[in-house]
């Protein structure tokens, strides 16, 4: 397991891009992002939105799918007040909703939006989950592919031109061997690794085509419909993951309760606050990948120029992959499974060149030193 030169971003994220001196693609963006000409994207992306405005057959000029998080702040307060569209919000709510994402919800609705709750069918919703945690061990991915296509859907039953997405991850994760390309066109989500999979799997045992409508998202429905969609982040200079937090928090965003990053494996208490899954979820990752979601976070941070890789490093080895005891138990729970039964899964899965079984603590511990970089002057095949 090598990582990029400059921050820590392992080889073993999916879709990763490395040049010849081993830096990554995420890392190349932002040093490509000092010769963009960021006042021609802002006239393409307020073009968009005079577009938007002219071709709306609804009340609203826009959609912007939400979890009322930092990123969900700054696109929806950016639409209104900045590009003076009228954005209708659309919400995906996740079974396991949490008290600080209710919070959070209430927050961007009393921000002056109107909010359209999507809640699919709690019963299919935990039959996909465990479909997925046993073949893919990967629980939120039935999740993703209603995130992701919720708010198109919306936008066409409701006739609004625009779909507003976050960030494009083939620029600010640098997994550019995916089918996300590398500009500001949103309609390509489809080309999200979860995604790439289809609905074919779900199909069967009682599952129906129509009961993944939610589930579905249908890119030639959207363009043939002359639909639009934008990386909301491909078009800022001042997006960024800290950043975004920081604007948030100026406009009522909570921390989520009872934070702590030995249970979260987090190091930012203001992300991800709407699920409990995900933090479990990030667990999961880790153990198949050799990295969570704290690795992310200090990426971004040694991008942005908040932290030294030393720090990252640090904060890594500490936190990464960390997940409660208590949130294995509510999925557990939720799935109707023993905790012997989920580490059984969970042991499938593990990578075992990553890492190694500790039969005396029963633990899995990793095989690999975090932060070691690719060998000068090698070829990197990505």
């Amino acid at each position: 397991m090598k990582y990029c030169r400059k921050c820590v971003q392992p080889d073993t994220r999916p879709g990763i891009y490395f040049d010849e001196n081993g830096i990554c693609g995420a890392c190349l963006y932002e040093e490509e992002k000092k010769t963009i000409d960021w006042d021609a994207r802002l006239k393409e992306l307020q073009n968009i939105a005079e577009w938007a405005k002219k071709h709306t057959d609804s009340v609203y000029d826009c959609a912007i799918g939400v979890s009322g998080g930092k990123d969900s702040t700054l696109q929806a307060v950016y639409a209104r007040d900045t590009l003076g569209l009228n954005p209708l919000l659309v919400s995906w709510v996740p079974d396991d909703l949490t008290d600080s994402g209710k919070i959070q919800m209430d927050n961007i609705r009393n921000l002056g939006f109107d909010v359209f709750c999507v809640r699919p069918n709690p019963v299919l919703m935990k039959k996909l989950t465990k479909k997925d945690f046993y073949k893919h061990m990967n629980p939120i991915k039935a999740g993703e592919h209603c995130l992701c296509a919720s708010t198109n859907l919306i936008a066409r039953g409701f006739k609004i031109p625009l779909v507003i997405q976050g960030e494009n991850p083939a620029l600010t994760l640098g997994v550019r061997n995916t089918g996300l390309g590398m500009g500001g066109n949103a309609l390509n989500i489809a080309g999200l690794q979860t995604l790439s999979y289809g609905l074919e799997e779900y199909m069967g045992d009682g599952v129906t085509e129509k009961d993944l409508f939610f589930y579905s998202y249908d890119k030639d429905a959207m363009l043939k419909g002359d639909f639009k969609g934008v990386w909301i982040q491909y078009y800022m200079k001042e997006w960024s993951f800290w950043g975004n937090t920081e604007f948030a928090q100026k406009y009522g965003l909570k921390e989520r309760k009872g934070h702590d990053p030995e249970k979260c494996g987090r190091i930012n208490s203001y992300g991800s606050t709407d699920s409990n899954m995900q933090i479990l979820n990030q667990m999961l990752k880790y153990y198949k990948l050799g990295f969570g979601f704290t690795t992310d976070e200090v990426c971004y941070a040694i991008r942005e120029g908040r932290m030294t890789r030393e720090e990252a490093i640090d904060l890594v080895e500490k936190y990464d992959g960390k997940c409660g005891n208590e949130y294995i138990e509510q999925f557990c729970e939720y799935l109707d499974i023993t905790k012997d039964e989920f580490w059984r899964v969970v042991d499938k899965f593990v990578n075992k060149d990553l890492f190694e079984k500790d039969t005396a603590a029963d633990i899995w511990k990793p095989k690999f030193k975090v932060g070691v970089d690719f060998d000068k002057n090698v070829k990197i095949e990505a």
